[in-house]
């Protein structure tokens, strides 16, 4: 494993490490300390462990590898993600899993609000709470909740998947409960095992698009 110093050495020195073609695999960052913008943009199938809390955008852009985070990170953890796994320890600022296209998110913490917003295939998997605003204009990807969710779940939301075990404060518009299918609970269950969450699949409601927001109707333009 290669130990790199984020104090001694620098922010820029650390992603061109981990951008550079190698035969290192397996990486362990210390002494973060808040810092912003790290490990992102990777693309390859690397092991990335953050001895400490981040600060905004850690592994946006993420491809192939596997990030962890051991603390709490600030707003936009795997931004615009594609592949991959982030696993954060601690808790999680704003917009969590901004515009993300694919890949495992994983929050062992609560995260704030806007959680999942604009998600486009994206999996999220948060063992506490989530804030207000959460998935919205949510268009692919699932988000799972083991805690509670804020106001306005959902809010705009286009063909993504939710999973709450807790209470929900409010519904967005467009957001609605619906039925929890066989197939859900099994992609249910497959993800809180990937997750490593203590719930069960049978817990949780389901909530989707009632699909009345796809196109413009003068008669239903409150709702917008």
């Amino acid at each position: 494993m290669q130990t790199y110093d984020l104090e001694a050495d620098g922010l820029r020195g650390l992603n061109a490490a981990l951008h550079a073609q190698t035969n290192q695999t397996r990486w362990e960052i210390i002494n973060p300390k808040g810092s912003h913008a790290i490990a992102v943009g990777l693309d390859a199938p690397i092991d990335v462990t953050v001895k400490g809390s981040t600060g905004y955008y850690c592994a946006g852009m993420n491809q192939q590898a596997t990030v962890r985070v051991e603390g709490s990170v600030g707003p936009g953890v795997a931004e615009n993600m594609m592949s991959g796994e982030v696993i954060v320890e601690g808790d999680a600022s704003q917009y969590a899993g901004a515009t993300g296209h694919g890949g495992l998110l994983v929050i062992k913490g609560n995260a704030s609000s806007r959680c999942g917003i604009s998600m486009k295939g994206i999996d999220i998997v948060v063992h506490g709470n989530i804030g207000h605003m959460s998935a919205f204009m949510a268009q692919a990807g699932t988000l799972v909740v083991c805690g509670d969710a804020g106001d306005a779940l959902g809010d705009s939301l286009y063909e993504a998947r939710l999973f709450v075990r807790g209470s929900v404060k409010s519904l967005g518009a467009d957001c609605v409960e619906k039925e929890m299918r066989p197939e859900h609970l099994a992609l249910l269950e497959t993800l809180l095992e990937r997750a490593g969450a203590d719930a069960k699949a049978e817990e949780f409601t389901r909530y989707g698009s009632a699909r009345k927001l796809y196109n413009f109707d003068v008669d239903t333009s409150a709702a917008y």
